[in-house]
């Protein structure tokens, strides 16, 4: 898939939980998001308890890693000093197929050829050892 770890100064998530697993599947490269097992939908971000049935029942469920754009912004002053270099920059929000949302960014497109309802496939970025993000790249579009 993509990079190779990359130097970081940025603020990083928590890897404890179900964050953790969260993250230590995609360490793996792999993109899954909980599924209840009750009812059937999927939910991002990590928690115990099903939102639409309340069960407690779930697992990790890999996903397809297809979406679209489903809205973003462009940031062109950054507000912690760590993303001072990376301005303008322009944090997506993906509708993946599995119905949940990810926020995230399209590695491979400037901010002002971004669409709404724009198909991207997860790819990872390593950014150490312990941390690899799910970031998304423009999809093949079928002939």
């Amino acid at each position: 898939m993509s990079e190779q770890a990359t130097p970081n100064d940025k603020p990083m998530p928590a890897l404890t939980g179900l964050h953790g697993q969260f993250y230590a599947w995609c360490r793996d490269r792999e993109l899954r998001f909980q599924r209840c097992t009750r009812c059937g939908r999927h939910r991002h971000v990590p928690r115990e308890i099903c939102a639409h049935c309340s069960s407690m029942e779930w697992e990790w469920s890999r996903s397809s890693g297809r979406g679209t754009v489903f809205t973003w912004t462009e940031v062109v002053r950054a507000l912690h000093p760590a993303f001072g270099a990376a301005t303008p920059y322009a944090p997506v929000v993906v509708e993946m197929e599995e119905g949940v949302r990810l926020l995230s960014r399209v590695v491979d497109c400037p901010p002002d050829a971004l669409q709404i309802g724009m198909p991207v496939e997860v790819d990872f970025q390593q950014i150490s050892d312990g941390l690899t993000l799910p970031v998304f790249r423009r999809a093949a579009v079928a002939p």
